[in-house]
């Protein structure tokens, strides 16, 4: 092994590599088809190291995947991967690095240059959700675009995959489709399990005898953890007394308290008895904008690595929510016992990299079993695995226990629903938005079915909820407000539709209020408060509830139905931000319209004017302005400045030319992506499209491509500029140049390059009178027979990842001119 990679992974990582850090550096520079499978590593040895990896190995072999999507178990609190890759890239300037949650949530940088190495992080529903074309928060335009960058060129690495049997299968049936199906990818993801109990029976790396001889592996996977069992008479009175007496005996030891408990009830009784200013909790009902904010909480850095300095005890309370993907170690653990998958989970978060050497686990067990609870029998036996090591919970001892007898003291793997490509045809179908038979939800596909875990609903709050009622509905429907300001994991709280009921039925208002009601294809019924509570939690279940913000609720993150409170932060969309600052910011204005600015490197992308009900046809008396930085914006949003047509259609030729060059396309392929994004745009040379966005003066004047307006009198009809493009590029000269299946591509990708024409247009927008009625209708009828002939050549993902290149090409075209480099 080259002493270069020792170095130059010291220098991103901080660390010197271990010898399996080593041979999956070697697999990695052997070939693609070298990727193991599975990399079986015990907690505490640096699984996401394998980033960095990744990340050198690719400056040895270009042709491993260009972006590594790095997926945690939907349970995450904290996902510290995100900054430890933000490390790297003071390394590496160009490699873009995003993340699908939490405060970075999508940047857009991984997907606005496909070029560039990236790396993605995310969640299994944010990450799954956007392979199955279904992208949680994701605007329809957007979906194909996203299951097109992550489906291609990509090495999915699932950690702790173990957790998450159902991902990982259809992870490997997608790998499997692009590879063996009827539609054959032209770029296939490849998929690697990360686990230190894994399921695999594939190649899988594992540590070797240099491994175990290496000092500091030894010292981890030998760290000192004492395990001693309490026995509790009735778990289900006594439990919650019982954890905190175990908890509270650390009182005076000045070190961190890590508490396991598998029911949030529980966990509330014993966060009400630990001093309130020495104790944090974690947990999954827990919204995510505060749970972001735990990374800066003085008491949470005292359990991470490299741990701050205190003389008190502190106490970090967690539901499952704490046990995977974050990096924290403890002093000392109390928990209660859950399933062997669960309980090795929260061992690796005490004493982790093996520096303490009185560590000490208490587990508190009942000394009956529910035998209505199906999960008794993996407790059992759990809990006899773990009384058979003596009182020794280090990582090789638990990796000494028959690999068998802990997968039967796993949870009970859920009912995993088989896929087919008739699904994946359904789900690629992104054009079509209602309801479509055969096309069903995809969240049962991401985890499974069980039926011990009860469902459960999302709730956020927002101010839109609140001011925009009655009339205003009709004229800004809440579908397209959530289009421009899609929700954002921060901002919302999960937990069990039965306590969500609950609250929701005892919050204390003085008056009703509307409450939007998202389903999972994005379509949103409004109802009242009073009509929301009068029903069955089960109406609820498996939706999201966007509330007011004067309807209260909130309370430290949690659902707990406080009263409204100034204080408290209910609306935190526009909290979505990277390190360059906010990615959203909203404005008032009661000033003339064209006295109101744009904020610098943001552009508009929705003004609502709120009419005098005294006199109609006076000045909105308020205009509320939402504005995107320019780099998350849709390319077909409002522009911040006039951008001229052919400079337009100039600048996208440049950017395609630019992306197309730094990939591993055929030259014809290269050709057809220049050319696409060269003419994408022509059909916005039609004065009905022009004077709909203010170019009143046309075709006397120069067609437009934006008009830089802050708000638009003119009105839009149904046409589609891409309809009308798809029409007009068959005249260009250049068009006859192509092959027969080059121009069929080249059609699809300019009718698409908006996220239509997957498969159709709708029947209203299949108009165009530059053109015959027989060509309009030709082409109707055609997209759809297109689309399909072109997936069955290209493949699901490698249709959707070719159109995404001219999206990206149109998205820096636009973003150039937003950013003043005119």
């Amino acid at each position: 092994m080259s002493d270069d990679f020792a170095e130059q992974f010291k220098q991103l990582t901080e660390n010197s590599p271990f010898p399996w850090q080593r041979a999956l550096y070697e697999r990695f520079t052997k070939s693609v088809d070298a990727i193991p499978a599975c990399c079986d590593i015990p907690t505490g040895l640096g699984k996401t190291s394998v980033i960095a990896i990744w990340l050198l190995a690719r400056q040895v072999n270009p042709s491993l995947p260009r972006r590594l999507v790095y997926v945690v178990n939907r349970r995450t609190v904290v996902d510290q991967t995100t900054f430890e890759v933000e490390r790297y890239r003071k390394l590496r300037p160009t490699l873009a690095v995003s993340t699908l949650r939490g405060q970075f949530a999508d940047n857009r940088e991984w997907s606005a240059d496909p070029s560039r190495e990236a790396v993605i992080c995310g969640t299994v529903d944010m990450i799954g959700s956007r392979l199955l074309f279904s992208g949680y928060g994701v605007g329809y335009k957007g979906k194909p675009l996203h299951a097109g960058f992550l489906g291609q060129d990509s090495l999915i690495v699932h950690d702790e995959a173990h957790l998450e049997p159902a991902f990982q299968e259809l992870l490997v049936a997608i790998q499997k489709e692009q590879r063996e199906g009827r539609f054959p990818d032209r770029c296939p993801l490849r998929v690697m399990e990360l686990s230190a109990t894994s399921r695999s029976k594939g190649d899988v790396l594992k540590l070797t005898a240099a491994d175990e001889a290496d000092p500091v592996v030894s010292q981890r996977i030998h760290a000192k953890k004492n395990l001693y069992f309490h026995e509790v008479t009735n778990e289900k009175a006594d439990l919650a007394a019982e954890l905190i007496v175990r908890t509270l005996s650390h009182k005076d030891t000045g070190r961190a308290i890590l508490v396991f408990v598998r029911l949030v009830d529980d966990l509330g009784k014993v966060v009400a008895k630990l001093p309130k200013d020495q104790t944090r909790q974690l947990t999954g009902t827990m919204r995510g904008y505060e749970r972001d904010k735990l990374i800066d909480d003085p008491i949470f850095k005292r359990f991470l690595p490299k741990p701050e300095t205190g003389d008190a005890t502190v106490y970090l309370v967690c539901t499952s929510a704490g046990e995977v993907g974050v990096n924290i170690s403890a002093d000392h653990l109390v928990c209660d016992l859950s399933t062997f998958e669960s309980m090795a989970q929260r061992f690796g978060r005490v004493n982790r990299f093996g520096v303490c050497d009185d560590t000490r686990i208490d587990i508190l067990h009942p000394s009956k079993f529910d035998e209505k609870d199906k999960l008794s029998p993996a407790r059992i036996r759990t809990l006899a695995l773990l009384q058979s090591l003596n009182g020794n919970a280090s990582p090789a001892s638990l990796g000494s226990l028959d690999a068998t007898a802990r997968v039967e003291a796993f949870a009970p793997t859920p009912t995993i629903l088989p896929t087919s490509d008739i699904l994946f045809d359904a789900w690629s179908l992104t054009s079509i938005r209602d309801r479509m038979p055969g096309r069903p939800k995809v969240e049962p596909f991401l985890h499974g079915i069980t039926d011990w875990e009860p469902p459960q609903t999302k709730i956020a709050w927002r101010q839109e909820v609140g001011e925009i009622t009655g009339e205003l509905l009709d004229e800004y429907p809440p579908e397209e407000l959530l289009e421009s300001y899609p929700l954002k994991p921060q901002e919302l709280l999960t937990d069990r539709s039965d306590r969500i009921f609950k609250t929701l039925s005892n919050l204390k208002t003085e008056s009703d209020f509307p409450i939007w009601i998202v389903d999972d294809d994005g379509r949103i019924t409004v109802k009242s408060h009073s009509s929301v509570i009068s029903g069955d939690k089960d109406d609820i279940a498996g939706l999201t509830l966007l509330l007011p913000v004067h309807a209260g609720g909130l309370e430290g993150g949690f659902l707990t139905g406080a009263a409204y409170s100034a204080a408290t932060p209910y609306d935190v969309a526009v909290e979505w931000q990277d390190k360059a600052g906010p990615m959203r910011e909203r404005r008032w204005s009661n000033e003339r319209e064209d006295a109101h600015r744009t904020p610098k490197g943001m552009k508009p992308v929705k003004r609502v004017a709120f009419p005098d009900p005294a006199d109609e046809d006076a000045k909105p008396i308020k205009v509320w302005y939402w504005y995107v930085r320019v780099l998350a914006a849709d390319a077909d949003s409002r522009s911040s400045k006039p951008y001229d047509l052919q400079l337009h259609l100039n600048d996208a030729r440049d950017a395609a030319t630019r992306i197309a060059s730094g990939l591993s396309l055929d030259p014809e392929l290269q050709k057809a992506v220049i050319f696409v994004a060269k003419y994408h745009d022509l059909g916005k040379e039609r004065e009905r499209w022009q004077h709909g966005i203010g170019n009143t003066d046309y075709p006397t004047s120069a067609a437009w491509a934006k008009s830089g307006k802050q708000s638009i009198r003119g009105e839009r009809s149904s046409y589609r500029h891409e309809y009308g493009s798809t029409l007009d590029v068959q005249a260009q000269t250049e068009f006859d140049s192509f092959s027969g299946d080059m121009q069929d591509l080249i059609l699809h990708l300019t009718a698409a390059h908006h996220g239509r024409g997957r498969p159709h247009f709708t029947a209203d927008e299949t108009l165009d009178d530059s053109h015959a009625a027989q060509a309009t209708d030709e082409l109707a009828t055609e997209t759809p027979r297109r689309f399909a002939r072109l997936q069955r050549k290209y493949g699901r993902w490698g249709l959707a990842y070719l159109e995404s290149l001219v999206r990206a090409a149109d998205y820096e075209a636009s973003r150039k001119v937003e950013e003043g480099a005119k």
